[in-house]
């Protein structure tokens, strides 16, 4: 029998996502061995509660349902004063002043993301980005016929810049950035963005279409040892920051976020009526009218990153002991060591053999390397500690 699937969601399939392929395989040992004695770091699902200020905000909500402007149309860019709260935090952290016509209210980072992508790429068009990536990446390009190029970063899982700016062609149109990364944890210095935006500008003069830089950064509020995350719209005029509050809420299912446009980007009007043309005619149409209604009660609030620090620790001493070889992530909550032995995929079965399970470095287009999301209790993570001494003995 044909297959009712288009040719290009087919060929999707097969490649799959590692992630969500490992997620369901723990849920499978979960209702088999019991949830307790499976140690799942597959999916960066955030764990902790959201803040108090949430289920303040939904029990008056409760109150109020009946009336009906509470969950009527809006305009497709989000509520006016929900743009406006959220231009308002935006212009904290990015240390620029945006306002609620900088910004795009949309269905998590994600929608955001391809809504951006639908507005300005044409078939062939390329994106830029560093390798390790999040998967999805290369899907969410494809959907709009662009083709994604990936630049391997350094050993150290910095950005090569010199690559990065080698890698550029005439088809370039966005050159998108992670940071803190998924899956590595690693923070792009100040430096070494401006040596980035500098090379662009350089190319820009060459170009009837100035290359896009798309900074996706729901970590941006997780950052360690006094580490900070720059500005990207302060050091290059045509960055658009797509994010959202999935992380810092703790509300991944409730597929909140937005876009911000650098508030001095030349043709930044046409962009912004694009992105929100875009994000009707997807089918998204607008983020949630509960969601858009908590941030603006909750912008401000984020969960206690006191303890996503001590999992850090606690996961680097599990490693560290192990006899592990990893690089201690700046951000996010992500650890990416090496794969003993060099094949992730099979080493990843190690571990899994210990009811430990990780997600191999080729669903992040970078072999011989595997991912540990730390967002778990710190028992799950002290629990594993023997599984993955015996995984790389054995």
């Amino acid at each position: 029998m044909s297959s009712l699937l288009a040719g290009s969601v087919a060929e999707a399939l097969s490649k799959g996502s590692w992630i969500r392929r490992i997620f369901e395989q723990g849920a499978e040992m979960k209702a088999q061995c019991g949830a307790d004695k499976v140690f799942d770091f597959s999916l960066g699902n955030p764990d902790l509660p959201a803040p108090p200020v949430v289920g303040k905000c939904l029990a008056e909500m409760a109150v109020h349902a009946d009336l009906p402007f509470a969950f009527g149309y809006m305009p497709n860019a989000g509520y006016p004063h929900v743009r406006e709260a959220v231009a308002a935090q935006a212009s904290k952290e990015q240390g620029v002043a945006f306002t609620g016509s900088d910004v795009a209210l949309t269905c998590g980072a994600a929608g955001g993301i391809n809504a951006f992508f639908r507005a300005v790429l044409t078939p062939g068009d390329e994106v830029l980005c560093v390798r390790p990536y999040f998967v999805e990446y290369g899907f969410y390009v494809e959907n709009y016929g662009g083709k994604l190029v990936t630049v391997p970063a350094l050993p150290s899982f910095d950005l090569d810049v010199p690559k990065m700016l080698a890698a550029v062609t005439p088809k370039t149109r966005v050159v998108m950035l992670n940071s803190p990364n998924n899956p590595t944890g690693v923070i792009y210095s100040e430096a070494t963005l401006e040596a980035l935006a500098a090379g662009l500008v350089a190319l820009n003069a060459k170009r009837d279409k100035p290359i896009l830089l798309l900074a996706d950064e729901p970590y941006r509020f997780l950052a360690f040892d006094g580490a900070t995350v720059p500005s990207l719209p302060k050091i290059y005029p045509y960055t658009v920051v797509a994010s959202s509050f999935s992380k810092n809420l703790s509300l991944p299912g409730e597929r909140v976020g937005y876009v911000a446009l650098t508030p001095t980007m030349p043709g930044k009007e046409e962009l912004l009526a694009g992105i929100v043309f875009a994000n009707r005619i997807l089918g998204f149409v607008n983020a949630p009218a509960i969601g858009q209604s908590i941030l603006l009660r909750a912008l401000g609030s984020q969960v206690d990153i006191s303890i996503y620090s001590e999992r850090r620790q606690a996961m680097a001493k599990v490693l560290r002991d192990a006899g592990y070889d990893f690089i201690m992530p700046a951000g996010a909550f992500y650890f990416f060591p090496k794969a003993p032995g060099g094949d992730d995929i099979a080493f990843v079965g190690k571990l899994c053999e210990q009811k430990v399970l990780a997600v191999p470095g080729t669903g992040f287009g970078t072999p011989g390397y595997f991912r540990l999301a730390f967002c778990v209790d710190k028992k799950v993570i002290e629990g594993a500690a023997e599984g993955f001494k015996k995984a790389i003995k054995g």
